[in-house]
């Protein structure tokens, strides 16, 4: 996430030099012809309004692709049990599969990764649970492994729904319970399905928990841009509005006090809640529970059951 500093700089020297123009623009004596209007139709159109929102529309677009690094590369994952479910939306290919226990099922887990790699290189992170009895589904973001096109935070949470439709018609979801599990800014969409979906869901998993796309702006800018940051780049959906809305859920919060993204955001979110809750501080970096402690890791899970 530390690359995107750079990026939120330069917006907001962008945007600063675009109201400087605006507020020091010369008014046109012809407004009907003259380089700072447009006529269309019965209208006049200032044109630095008009490039201001293309601008801005454009910096929206670009500003949501820095907070996902897409991976083709695909290692394979022939080593577990898996079926392909393929998705059509617009013109793309979202790609995403349900991998299956050697055992009977104890629950279907919705998982959505960070914003590196691709489901072949977070099977590792899956595996304990697979072996303990869970179907895990996983779903690769447009732009990610064998899914096609770019991603942005609101496709993300439009190609989740329709996984989730997809899932609820398959008889072997369909019987079981539903948890959805969002790791690092996977929690964001993970969240925003679990609220727009709540009766359908039984638990929610938080790993390495970002609270909003707004504050991981924050965390990686310098403090004199914060006050810019927080007028100018905005969260479509954000975690810790939408846990607001969700009722009856149990929530398993895992984090580390070592890990870059701060504890405390999460901490805050799991003492506001009224509905049952675990929290598991574990010692490690970002989202390394999974792999050192695979035992302790789906014993807690388990506690959702």
């Amino acid at each position: 996430m530390g690359g995107s500093c750079c990026y939120y700089i330069i917006s907001l020297f962008s945007f600063r030099f675009f109201s400087t123009v605006w507020n020091n623009r010369i008014q046109p004596k012809n407004k009907i012809i003259g380089c700072e209007w447009f006529y269309i139709g019965n209208s006049y159109i200032d044109l630095y309004i008009l490039l201001f929102a293309l601008y801005l529309s454009n910096i929206n677009a670009q500003m949501d692709e820095k907070f996902y690094h897409p991976d083709r590369e695909w290692l394979g994952i022939d080593s577990l049990q898996y079926q392909e479910i393929i998705l059509h939306t617009d013109s793309d290919i979202i790609y995403s599969v349900i991998i299956k226990p050697q055992e009977c099922v104890k629950a279907t887990i919705l998982y959505f990764h960070g914003n590196g790699g691709n489901i072949s290189k977070w099977v590792n992170h899956i595996r304990p649970l697979v072996n303990d009895g869970f179907q895990i589904c996983m779903l690769d973001y447009r732009g990610y492994g064998k899914s096609s096109g770019t991603p942005t935070h609101l496709n993300i949470a439009h190609d989740a729904q329709m996984l989730l439709d997809t899932l609820l018609k398959r008889k072997d979801v369909m019987d079981t319970k539903l948890i959805v599990y969002g790791v690092s800014i996977g929690s964001q969409v993970a969240t925003h399905l679990t609220r727009n979906n709540n009766d359908k869901i039984s638990a929610l998993i938080f790993d390495g928990m970002i609270t909003s796309f707004t504050d991981i702006a924050l965390l990686t800018s310098p403090k004199e841009y914060h006050e810019q940051i927080k007028q100018f780049v905005t969260s479509p959906y954000s975690a810790k509005e939408d846990i607001e809305e969700i009722k009856n859920v149990k929530v398993l919060f895992i984090h580390s006090k070592e890990d870059e993204i701060p504890i405390e955001g999460a901490q805050e979110i799991y003492n506001n809640l009224s509905y049952p809750k675990i929290f598991w501080i574990y010692e490690g970096r970002h989202i390394e529970a999974p792999i050192k402690y695979p035992e302790t890791f789906v014993e807690y899970v388990n506690k959702l059951l």
